[in-house]
């Protein structure tokens, strides 16, 4: 008996060894096949009883259609918007081949499919739930689902809502019917809802007159209507606009909807200019298109701000608003002669008004008005701040504590070799910047190079400092990555930047180092949401005495350097003067204590696709430098907007706060000299090195002459880059004979 019951309790082990014991006899093969199958009914009864339960409720299109209200910053009304910009139009008022467009565009099973894309809707969802907000993959019935019935709202009730009305609105509605509700909703950009509007807003034309390739084109902008807008896109929103219409195109050819030998005919059609919308004269339209920007950059879709219902009360303070336009009639319209004079008609100026404390932008100029330049120059990155730069440069040689290539530290006495042609000395890229008039130096110090903008210096000092370090400085102060090469040539401030860019930089400097990114928008709420703005002060990008040291060096650039014009006895200032190749921007950063302006020229040519030119000739007075109607129109907005004036000084942490004070009493209101109007031929960005050794100026000696008697970046009549008039009223012209060859300061 013993050993059969031992036999017994063998096999009865034998058999507990072979069933899985613990947890994983819950996770046999046929549990996950149950349990899989039981969640895919339970998801097919839930989305059955949403089928059930969730109606098609009425079109909200035209209902939620209301004015937004744009308000100064103390609540008095700037403006109101207009109606929505909206005509419903018939499909078979729309040429066949233009409706096809969408679908190429959007959907190309649109006419076979049941009016949902699960994939798609699924992985909308799943982002949705973890946070990555907007998703593509809807097909055109969703999204005219939720154009005509629902909101713009990430969540995952609407998109379960848009999910089902879908599938009803499919089942109810004609596809064709479906296609024009979804043309008709969508938003292009331009404020325009709908095909006849954003056909009239791009092209001029009823929706009627579109060709394929207008079509394409207006489909191609659904996917972001902002960032496609030819008027106002980057290098970057055109080379994708333009393979979104290609995109189109093709699939047409493979929908055999078009020929591929038309196909290959089509150019791009590029839309006209923007026009502003009724109530949008004057400056009103840039502050309102300024701050629909800024709230487009919080994530507020523009197509949501352009349905209406906002009240957006601005930082712009009325008042210096009002002296700035004053300003710029007054110093610079009073003086063109537009109608008859060639270059005149060319001359845009922009500005930016920022209050370094606190970052709120409290005036801004974009043009001689919105409803005839719609594109302002106060926010357009198309042209390059020149000069205005190098105070950048200097910024990062202190901040990183850089060394020149015998070893001494940077700092404002360092004496560099202001030669002009000089080759840099230290740089895989070669470089020989020619000085304003092709004036040599001689040794220099770092005061007096940024008083004078002498660019053999700065192209040294960024060689010196490093191009990568330079950009990444600039990069922190407020400057964004547009055309921003790191090489040598970013000293003549070759990249791409706005005023509106450079009014954030030298409000930095002039907030000690810690950041300010301007700001337009003080508020903006609407009744289902008010929306969360960050703080326009920042973290210290540079230490105080960086960024004190190069404030303590751009005063002595207003008070006896290239900026001049802009030194008046009734504020403490500190700017640069900053004029681009073949003078086709002028510019004048300058700062008080209290306020921080950057005044811009630009010339644009008026035929039609635009382009830079020359300002040279502008009011009949030679070359706009920035020393010139830049630097007096500055001068004149912030004595007004500082009530007269101001008794507020630069509180400076520097090594050495010394002054250097003009012996020559100097005065804005001089008048510019009357240089030769020829323009001066355009120099490569980064000439080769001269072959042979550059000689001394028999004019300069080896060391640093008084910077009283010295002109402040070269004589005007000279055909080459200018900053400003060669030398202070009263004083003679030490060089009344400057050479003719071109430079750039």
């Amino acid at each position: 008996m013993g050993r059969a019951e031992a036999r017994r309790a063998g096999r009865r082990g034998a058999r507990g060894a072979a069933k899985p014991g613990g947890i994983r006899r819950f996770f046999t093969l046929k549990r996950l096949l149950g349990t899989f199958f039981g969640l895919c009914l339970l998801a097919m009864g839930g989305l059955f009883v949403l089928y059930l339960l969730v109606p098609v409720p009425s079109a909200n299109a035209q209902a939620e259609m209301q004015s937004n209200v744009y308000k100064y910053g103390d609540g008095t009304i700037l403006t109101r918007t207009g109606e929505i910009n909206r005509e419903i139009v018939g499909l078979e008022k729309i040429p066949k081949d233009v409706q096809r467009t969408f679908v190429a565009a959007e959907n190309k099973s649109f006419y076979q499919d049941s009016g949902i894309d699960i994939k798609g809707t699924t992985r909308g969802l799943i982002n949705t739930l973890s946070g990555k907000g907007k998703q593509g993959g809807s097909t055109i019935t969703q999204q005219y689902v939720k154009n005509y019935y629902l909101n713009q709202d990430q969540t995952v009730t609407r998109k379960l809502k848009e999910l089902v009305i879908s599938l009803k609105v499919d089942r109810k509605k004609d596809k064709n019917e479906i296609l024009a509700g979804y043309i008709n909703t969508s938003y292009y950009g331009r404020g325009a809802y709908g095909i006849q509007a954003a056909a009239q807003a791009y092209y001029g034309i009823d929706a009627s007159a579109l060709n394929v390739s207008q079509g394409a084109y207006l489909a191609a902008l659904l996917q972001a209507p902002s960032q496609y807008d030819w008027a106002a896109a980057t290098a970057t929103g055109k080379k994708l606009v333009t393979q979104r219409w290609n995109y189109v195109l093709d699939n047409m050819v493979e929908q055999k909807w078009l020929d591929s030998a038309t196909r290959s005919g089509l150019k791009f059609p590029v839309p006209q200019a923007p026009k502003a919308a009724p109530g949008m004269e004057g400056q009103a339209g840039y502050l309102v298109e300024a701050a629909n920007d800024e709230l487009a950059r919080q994530g507020v879709d523009k197509a949501e701000i352009a349905k209406g219902g906002w009240t957006i009360t601005l930082n712009i303070d009325e008042k210096r608003q009002k002296e700035l336009v004053q300003s710029v009639d007054k110093q610079l319209e009073s003086r063109l002669d537009r109608k008859n004079n060639k270059t005149d008609a060319t001359v845009q100026a922009g500005a930016t008004s920022v209050d370094p404390k606190t970052g709120r932008v409290v005036a801004l100029y974009g043009g001689t008005g919105a409803t005839e330049h719609w594109i302002s120059n106060a926010t357009r990155t198309d042209y390059q701040p020149a000069s205005t730069f190098k105070p950048v440069v200097l910024a990062s040689a202190l901040e990183n504590g850089a060394e020149t290539q015998d070893g001494r530290k940077i700092g404002v006495n360092t004496r560099y070799d202001g030669t002009s042609k000089r080759p840099v000395e230290g740089s895989d890229t070669p470089f020989a910047p020619e000085n304003e008039d092709n004036r040599d130096y001689g040794r220099v110090s770092v005061r007096t190079a940024m008083n004078k903008s002498i660019n053999s210096v700065f192209a040294q000092m960024v060689v010196d400092v490093g191009p990568p370090e330079v950009k990444k400085t600039a990069l922190d102060l407020g400057m964004r990555d547009k055309g921003f090469p790191e090489r040598p040539a970013i000293t003549l401030g070759t990249m791409n930047a706005s005023t509106w860019d450079m009014a954030g930089v030298y409000a930095t400097l002039d907030n000690h180092g810690k950041k300010i990114t301007p700001t337009i928008v003080k508020s903006a709420e609407h009744k289902d949401r008010t929306v969360e703005l960050p703080d326009p002060v920042g973290e210290r990008v540079i230490s105080r005495e960086t960024a004190d040291t190069v404030t303590h060096v751009l005063q002595g650039v207003v008070d006896n350097g290239s900026g001049f014009e802009a030194n008046t006895s009734a504020y403490d200032a500190a700017g640069k003067t900053g004029t681009s190749e073949n003078n086709k921007s002028a510019w004048f950063a300058g700062y008080t204590p209290q306020l921080t302006t950057v005044v811009a020229l630009f010339g644009e040519s008026t035929k039609e696709g635009g382009g830079q030119v020359t300002l040279t000739g502008t009011a009949n007075s030679g070359r706009a430098n920035g020393g010139g109607f830049p630097a007096r129109i500055w001068a004149d907005y912030t004595l007004g907007a500082l009530n007269g004036g101001s008794g507020a000084t630069f509180d400076l942490d520097i090594a050495a706060p010394v002054r250097e004070t003009p012996s020559i009493p100097v005065t804005p209101s001089t008048p510019e000299q009357t240089p030769s109007t020829e323009p001066s031929p355009s120099p490569p960005p980064e000439p080769t090195p001269s072959d042979s050794a550059p000689s001394p100026s028999p004019s300069e000696p080896p060391v640093e002459s008084s910077p009283s008697t010295e002109p402040g970046g070269g004589g005007p009549s000279s055909p080459g880059n200018s900053e400003s008039p060669a030398f202070p009223p009263g004083a003679d012209n030490p060089n009344p004979n400057a050479g003719s060859a071109p430079g750039r300061q």
